[in-house]
């Protein structure tokens, strides 16, 4: 998103020499399907669950991100506007998810993820940005196709499993034991969650 953001439109220029002008609106078009994908995100993660719309918009964008840099400019258009859809979905969803998972610290789930998230965001542009000096913007845009396929490590996240006693609701993150990996994730999750609740 950093990448998108920051740079989509030298990558426009760069690689399809379109006019400045033409490359702003190229890059509205994609900020406006990132603003829907967030409004889109919060009721599909009520409907669907959390955990798979967080599973779904990272991982879910990596075919189109791999194509991206082998396409044409309609095609990177389309394909822009879908990946923004996808990836700024998980936004609601994660915040959400993570204020189930530490209840009564949603100060603190707040600003890890505004504060710490877009703040590494903002870093990684930076780097990206020396990158692109040192090499070029289409070797930074191949090389970011590849970065929604560290959604796989959301199998890692905590399922969240709704009790009813009486007539509150209890979300509980419940983590399924059934292998050495599943074991340590468990073991780094309630240890993180003892940590935090002291």
């Amino acid at each position: 998103m950093a990448s998108m953001t920051s740079y989509f439109t030298f990558y426009l220029i760069d690689k399809f020499h379109v006019s400045v002008q033409h490359s702003q609106i190229y890059l509205f078009i994609f900020l406006a399907s990132v603003a829907a994908g967030t409004i889109l995100g919060g009721p599909l993660g009520d409907r669907y669950g959390r955990k798979l719309i967080i599973w779904i918009s990272i991982l879910g964008a990596a075919p189109f991100t791999l194509l991206l840099p082998h396409v044409g400019l309609t095609a990177t258009i389309l394909l822009s506007v879908l990946i923004g859809l996808i990836i700024s979905s998980a936004f609601s969803a994660i915040l959400v998810y993570a204020t189930e998972l530490i209840p009564g610290k949603v100060g603190m789930v707040a600003g890890l993820f505004f504060g710490f998230a877009f703040g590494m965001g903002g870093i990684g542009s930076a780097v990206l940005g020396s990158l692109a000096d040192k090499t070029s913007i289409e070797y930074v845009f191949s090389i970011c196709a590849y970065l929604p396929l560290i959604g796989i490590i959301t199998a890692f996240c905590p399922i969240l499993r709704e009790r009813n006693p009486g007539n509150k609701t209890i979300r509980r993150p419940v983590i399924i034991r059934s292998s050495p990996i599943k074991k340590v994730a468990a073991r780094v999750y309630e240890t993180a969650t003892l940590l935090l609740y002291r």
